[in-house]
């Protein structure tokens, strides 16, 4: 199955708007097993709209549109597309009845071209707008499937998740399972991961195995097609236990949950509190822990201190262990992670301070971090780690290894090269 994904919008031409729909669909269709060969953009005009899709049926079985479903002039996707195939659209009374309903409910008065929004080619599918009023549609005709997908993410994705990989399945992939598994890695590279599962990779044909990298996290997603779930479920055990006797201990967790959301179940679990003291990061450790419903069960409080004075003054670091050792120090860090600790009562404390870039900080180069752990019941001990020079990927990094090195605190997991303080405060 090969498919071609064309976006359409004047506005991504220009560069106005960045295309996340396209990569978005691809990654949905992956996990399909379909292959996605060509990404086109054009702009919100009909000639040249009618020869991507000239171009688009001589090479792929499978075409989705993102874009140009809405009620303006420029929204010309399912006109374009009516005319070439010689359907006619038709009105889809659901979608015209929450037309109305909306502009019933609200200030606007209703144009009369919103219904245009309604409009579905004859014999379609139609794919719900869960969170917007255009409807999408799902097509076949001949060799040829066509889908049409709203432009704005909001409304796209929940399109896809929750009407689009049904309909998929249940007219395209002749009546098969396809099952996906999850798992998510935290400590190598994209290219260290492909190296050390080379030869699985491989060997795939079904279960089919691909990797993403996003945010300093990796993605294994191990895909099934079979005539059962479990048939499936099967093949896919198979395939996770050979990865997981080269990779175990970079695994931190399994399905959509990223390491950050893993961290707030193991402190659930285990009725824990965590608070922070942060330098570099301003803030970010903080925000990942208390973006969460759940995270005033776990979260108190913490402290940002950029400054060696505030460090002194706000959080109560010693002012002997900044004038000998400097703020980017395991002892400055030890320091900091437990006089939050005290600070906020909470039972693990972490610390970030370093040099962010792109200036050095007291000598150290760009991407010099220390991250600290102060635990009630155990001795309190830094951890030295080295980036690059981008300041923003350099924060970043640092919360995400911060993150990894408090899972495995608490599952009790080992950690080499930490240093401990002898300081006599």
């Amino acid at each position: 199955m090969r498919a071609e994904i064309i976006s359409i919008g004047t506005e991504l031409l220009l560069g106005q708007v960045i295309n996340t729909n396209a990569a978005y669909i691809a990654k949905k269709l992956a996990l399909l097993s379909i292959d996605v060969y060509h990404h086109v953009t054009v702009g919100d005009n009909a000639e040249r709209l009618i020869e991507v899709i000239e171009t688009a049926e001589s090479r792929s079985d499978m075409i989705i549109f993102s874009g140009g479903l809405g009620p303006t002039e420029d929204d010309i996707t399912k006109k374009v597309l009516s005319e070439h195939l010689d359907v006619e659209l038709v009105l889809h009374e659901e979608t015209q009845n929450k037309i109305i309903t909306y502009h019933k409910n609200s200030d606007f008065e209703m144009p009369e071209n919103n219904q245009l929004q309604a409009l579905m080619l004859m014999g379609a599918t139609p794919l719900p707008n869960d969170t917007g009023l255009a409807v999408g549609m799902f097509f076949k005709k001949g060799d040829h499937s066509y889908i049409l997908l709203p432009g704005p993410p909001d409304e796209l994705e929940p399109m896809v998740e929750n009407h689009l990989t049904q309909v998929i399945v249940d007219n395209v992939l002749d009546e098969q399972k396809l099952v996906s598994r999850i798992i998510r890695l935290f400590g190598l590279t994209e290219a260290q991961l492909a190296l050390k599962i080379e030869k699985i990779i491989k060997d795939q044909k079904n279960p089919t195995i691909a990797i993403y990298a996003e945010a300093g996290e990796l993605t294994i997603r191990i895909t099934a097609k079979g005539q059962s779930e479990e048939e499936c479920e099967k093949m896919i055990d198979k395939v996770e236990k050979a990865i997981n006797k080269e990779v175990e201990e970079f695994v931190f967790g399994h399905g959509e949950k990223r390491l950050s959301d893993v961290i707030k179940d193991i402190l659930i679990e285990q009725e824990k509190t965590i608070t922070a003291a942060e330098s570099l990061t301003g803030g970010a450790f903080l925000s990942s822990i208390s973006s969460d419903l759940a995270a005033g069960s776990i979260f108190d409080g913490g402290i940002v201190t950029y400054s060696a004075d505030h460090k002194h003054k706000s959080l109560g670091v010693s002012q002997k262990v900044i004038d000998r050792y400097g703020v980017v120090s395991p002892e400055c860090a030890i320091e900091m992670a437990e006089k939050v600790r005290d600070m906020f009562e909470a039972d693990i404390a972490v610390s970030l301070t370093g040099a962010a870039g792109p200036s050095a900080l007291e000598g150290n180069i760009p991407g010099t971090v220390w991250i600290g752990i102060a635990q009630k019941g155990n001795e309190s001990f830094a951890k030295y780690y080295h980036f690059a020079y981008k300041h923003n990927k350099n924060r970043k990094l640092a919360v995400q290894n911060a993150l990894d090195l408090v899972r495995r605190v608490l599952l009790k997991l080992p950690v080499d090269k930490l240093v401990y303080s002898d300081e006599d405060k």
